[in-house]
C-alpha cells in the first residue's frame, strides 16, 4: 500500500490518519458538506468532497467512495467503524475496484454479519449460548411467542447489525410490538437490512468481549479482553481492559471461545467477539464485529499493539508482528466524550465547541475529532472524542481518570463528562462492594440526579453552495460556504423548521426535545391523542428519540416529515 483512503469520519479517520503516517503512507480523507472544515480533513494529506449532509448520500455512498478513491490515486480503503465497516457489499466493490480491502473477505462480512449463521459457527465449536429463534422473525407475534415460550426480558436485534443499533429489549409483553418495529426501522437506516432476530436476554448481563488479530498465514491470536458494561441504550459509555472481575475459567472460556470461532470463520484482520456474562454466571456468545471497536485504545494501552497498523501489515500480506497473546500490563479506561446531555436522559445535543481544553498528563491519552471552534452536527454519531486513562491497577486507573475528567472542559455544547464524574464516584463502578454494573445499570441503578445543561445554539457553517465556474474553458465544480454569500443573496439549504416556541406561552405546544430529522409522526393532523401517546420519532446522531403528548386533546401538526427540526421548535399543538 502506498496511499489509503479512510471511508470515514471525526475521531476513527484522525485515529486512522495518524496509523498512516507512523507506517509511512499517504491519507486520503472524504467528507461531507458539515465536514467540510473537520479535523480529520484537515489533517490528511489530500480530502476530496462527497457532496451533501445525510449520511445516505456521503459516507454511506458506495459509488461515491470509490469514485474518490480513483480520484485521489488511493490503492486501499479503510472503513474505520459504524458506516459501511461491515457491509459486505462496498467491501466487494472495494477489491472489484483493484483496491486492497482493510479488513476481512466480504465472505467473512457477510457470513458473521449475518447474527443467526454467526450464532451457528458459535454452537459449532462449542462456545457458550443463550436461547434464541433459529433465523430472523417475520412479525412482532412471533417475538410475542418466544417470549411466552421463554420467558422475558427478550431481546430483538438486528440480524445484520451491530455497535447497539437496531437492538431492543423488551420487558413486558404489551411493548414488544412497537419495540419490533422500532428495531426493524433502526437496522434499514443503518445497515440497509432490517431483518431480526430474538434471543433471551440474560438478567443483569455484563458485555464482555475479546479482541482478536489474525493475519493471511493463519496466525489467530486474542490480544486481550474488555468489559463494556456501562451503557446507555445499548451504547457503550465507559469501557476497560483487561476485563476485570471473571473467574480464570470464564476469561479462558472466552478467550477459546473468540479464537475458535474467528478460525472457524477464516477470519483475517481485527475482530471482536462480544458475550454477555449474566448475574447467575451464565455466559452466552453475542456477535462477531467484523471491525475496529471504538474501544479498541484500551486494549492497545494495556498490550502495547498498535491496532491499526497491524490492520495495515494484515492487509500488506505481512504476519502479525507478536507470536503470542501479550500479557496485560497494567489496567486501561476509556470515557466515550459523546455530545449528548445527561441531564435530559442522554438527549444528542449538536452544537459549535467553543472551548475544548483537554487534559494531558501521565497515562493519558487523547483520541479527538474536534477542536475549538469545531461544529457538531446532528447528522451523525454524537462521539467526539474518547478519554482514555492508564494506571498499574485498576484503582490506580481510577484515581488518575478522576483527575482527567476534573481537567476536561468542553463548552459550546452539552457533553456526558457530568455522567462520567458521577460514575467514578459510585461504588457500583469502584466495586468497593463488588462489581455491579451490568447493560441497563444506567437504566435501573444509577441515583443521582443531574442537572440539565443549557441548550446549546444551532451548530453554524454546515451548509455549502455548490456551483460551477469555467477555468480555461474547463467546467470546474466548487463549494462555497453559505455565510460568505449571504449579503448577495438567500442562500439555499435543506428543510429546516424552525419555528421556534416558548414552553410558556402555550401549554398545548408540542416541542422537539433535540436537534435531528423528524422521521415520521405517529398520529395523523387532527387526531385526537391522549396524555403519553406517542406522537412522532426524531432521529437525531443516529438514534430515535419518541415525541410523547403533554396532554390529551387533538393534535395539530405544524411540522414535515423528513425536515430537520431544531430542538425547540415546534412540531404541533394539542388543543
Amino acid at each position: 500500500m502506498k496511499k489509503l483512503l479512510i471511508a470515514n469520519r471525526g475521531e476513527i479517520a484522525v485515529r486512522i490518519i495518524r496509523a498512516c503516517r507512523d507506517y509511512g503512507i499517504t491519507a486520503v480523507a472524504v467528507y461531507s458538506d458539515p465536514d467540510a472544515d473537520a479535523l480529520f480533513v484537515s489533517l490528511a494529506d489530500e480530502a476530496y468532497a462527497l457532496g451533501g449532509s445525510q449520511a445516505s448520500e456521503t459516507y454511506l455512498d458506495i459509488s461515491k467512495l470509490i469514485e474518490a478513491a480513483k480520484r485521489a490515486g488511493a490503492d486501499a480503503v479503510h472503513p474505520g467503524y459504524g458506516f459501511l465497516s461491515e457491509r459486505a457489499e462496498f467491501a466487494e466493490a472495494v477489491i472489484s475496484a483493484g483496491l486492497t480491502w482493510i479488513g476481512p473477505a466480504p465472505s467473512v462480512i457477510e457470513t458473521l454479519g449475518d447474527k443467526v449463521k454467526a450464532r451457528q459457527i458459535a454452537a459449532s465449536v462449542g462456545a457458550p449460548l443463550a436461547a434464541g429463534s433459529d433465523g430472523p422473525v417475520s412479525s412482532s407475534a412471533e417475538v410475542i411467542a418466544f417470549a411466552k415460550a421463554h420467558g422475558l426480558p427478550v431481546a430483538i436485534k438486528a440480524a445484520f447489525g451491530g455497535g447497539g443499533r437496531g437492538l431492543k429489549v423488551a420487558w413486558k409483553i404489551d411493548e414488544i410490538e412497537e419495540l419490533y418495529h422500532s428495531a426493524v426501522r433502526e437496522a434499514e437506516a443503518a445497515f440497509g437490512r432490517g431483518e431480526c432476530f430474538v434471543e433471551r436476554f440474560l438478567e443483569r448481563p455484563r458485555h464482555v468481549e475479546a479482541q482478536v488479530m489474525a493475519d493471511q498465514h493463519g496466525n489467530v491470536i486474542v490480544v486481550g479482553t474488555r468489559d463494556c458494561s456501562m451503557q446507555r441504550r445499548n451504547q457503550k459509555l465507559i469501557e476497560e481492559a483487561p476485563a476485570p472481575f471473571l473467574t480464570a475459567a470464564q476469561r479462558d472460556e472466552i478467550e477459546a471461545s473468540a479464537k475458535a470461532i474467528c478460525k472457524a470463520a477464516g477470519y483475517t484482520g481485527a475482530g471482536t467477539v462480544e458475550f454477555l456474562l449474566g448475574k447467575d454466571g451464565t455466559l452466552s456468545f453475542l456477535e462477531v464485529n467484523t471491525r475496529l471497536q471504538v474501544e479498541h485504545p484500551v486494549t492497545e494501552e494495556t498490550s502495547g499493539i498498535d491496532l491499526v497498523i497491524e490492520q495495515l501489515r494484515v492487509a500488506d500480506g505481512q504476519p502479525l508482528s507478536f507470536i503470542e497473546a501479550p500479557e496485560p500490563r497494567g489496567h486501561s479506561i476509556e470515557f466515550r466524550i459523546n455530545a449528548e446531555d445527561p441531564g435530559r436522559g442522554f438527549l444528542p445535543m449538536p452544537g459549535t465547541i467553543t472551548r475544548f481544553n483537554a487534559p494531558s498528563g501521565p497515562g493519558v491519552r487523547l483520541d479527538s475529532g474536534v477542536m475549538r471552534g469545531s461544529a457538531v452536527s446532528g447528522f451523525y454519531d454524537s462521539l467526539v472524542a474518547k478519554l482514555v486513562v492508564t494506571g498499574k491497577t485498576r484503582e490506580d486507573a481510577i484515581r488518575r481518570a478522576r483527575r482527567a475528567l476534573a481537567e476536561f472542559e468542553i463548552d459550546g455544547l452539552s457533553t456526558v463528562l457530568p455522567f462520567h464524574r458521577t460514575a467514578l464516584e459510585a461504588p457500583d463502578f469502584t466495586a468497593e462492594n463488588g462489581f455491579k454494573i451490568y447493560t441497563r445499570w444506567i437504566e435501573d441503578d444509577f441515583a443521582s440526579t443531574l442537572e440539565p445543561a443549557r441548550r446549546p445554539e444551532a451548530p453554524v457553517g454546515e451548509n455549502l453552495i455548490r456551483t460551477h465556474i469555467e477555468i480555461d474553458g474547463k467546467r470546474h465544480q466548487v463549494g462555497i460556504p453559505a455565510t460568505l454569500l449571504s449579503h448577495f443573496s438567500a442562500p439555499s439549504s435543506p428543510i429546516v423548521a424552525n419555528v421556534k416556541s416558548d414552553d410558556n406561552l402555550n401549554d398545548g405546544m408540542v416541542v422537539a426535545p433535540v436537534s435531528g430529522t423528524l422521521q415520521s409522526y405517529k398520529a395523523e393532523d387532527g387526531d385526537h391523542v391522549e396524555e403519553g401517546d406517542l406522537i412522532a420519532i426524531i432521529e437525531a446522531m443516529k438514534m430515535e428519540t419518541q415525541v410523547r403528548a403533554i396532554r390529551s386533546g387533538k393534535l395539530l401538526r405544524q411540522a414535515v416529515e423528513g425536515a430537520y427540526i431544531e430542538a425547540g421548535a415546534s412540531l404541533g399543538r394539542i388543543d
